[in-house]
């Protein structure tokens, strides 16, 4: 499990000559038995990783539609316990892909760093995406990263013991002292943002993106993966020709909220996703 799987994930894409698909979804939307279906909806439909967003109030890197998801997730009192509940009920009903749980350093801290840990490694996840979690700063009541008794650095160190992923992210503006940092601590892939700003739909993509991931790729040598923006397939087969990975998300939450059947509309948007990133030539 863990770092393993994420990465048997991305060398099954690559031996099919196509970019790995990453969905989110947020927990609990539009409510947690709904949000459950429509996870196992989406591993069927073609997923290759899945990233389980956890509720939070302030998502600071997210934009309206993925805002007003958590807004309702947290209104039916969706906490990370539940979150991690239903992570596990995931794995023993067959999910197999890896999962990566995407949330806020707070209610990690709320939680515990070392009991957040262990709950996740049992209840079957494969890593974490922290958008507010650098690695080279204090943020949310954090030590700076590195310090032997800082809550950061416990969950860094406790991450690598047991063998789970810490994924950082890093924008299009970062200079090459920060690529060269970032890269150096992110576990499983590099989570690349595709523009400057917060998460949503687009109606296109940046004209400097395959300069950027070509600059990081020069220079790490854990996968990439894209997100912020995608939200059709054809972004996405754009996207797959450059990037090992593509991550969408507010789309995903759209096609889900406006149908009367949501893991139907998600699977089927997903599907479409999967179908875009045919093989590369």
């Amino acid at each position: 499990m863990g770092l393993d799987r994420i990465a048997r994930a991305f060398a099954a894409a690559r031996a099919g000559k196509r970019a790995a698909l990453m969905p989110y979804y947020t927990l609990g939307y539009p409510d947690l038995a709904t949000s459950e279906r429509v996870i196992a909806a989406i591993a069927a439909a073609g997923a290759d990783l899945i990233e389980l967003g956890i509720p939070f109030s302030d998502p600071l890197a997210d934009g309206p539609t993925i805002q007003r998801s958590t807004q309702v997730a947290l209104a039916q009192g969706v906490t990370l316990r539940r979150c991690l509940e239903l992570t596990a009920r995931l794995r023993t009903s067959g999910v197999a892909q890896p999962l990566l749980l995407m949330g806020y350093i707070n209610p990690i801290l709320a939680y515990g760093v070392e009991q957040f840990i262990a709950d996740a490694h049992a209840a079957g996840a494969d890593g974490f995406i922290v958008p507010d979690l650098p690695p080279e700063e204090a943020a949310n009541g954090c030590t700076p990263w590195g310090a032997a008794d800082g809550a950061c650095a416990g969950l860094h160190r406790r991450c690598r013991a047991a063998d789970l992923a810490l994924v950082h992210l890093l924008a299009p503006t970062s200079p090459a002292e920060r690529l060269a940092l970032v890269s150096a601590h992110t576990a499983g892939f590099l989570y690349l943002v595709s523009v400057t700003g917060v998460t949503g739909p687009r109606e296109a993509l940046s004209p400097d993106l395959a300069e950027f991931v070509g600059r990081v790729r020069r220079v790490v040598r854990t996968p990439v993966a894209v997100g912020f923006g995608i939200s059709t397939p054809a972004q996405a087969r754009a996207v797959g020709e450059i990037a090992d990975g593509v991550i969408v998300g507010s789309a995903l939450i759209q096609a889900a909220g406006a149908a009367a059947d949501a893991p139907a509309a998600a699977a089927h948007f997903v599907w479409e996703l999967r179908a875009a990133l045919s093989p590369r030539r």
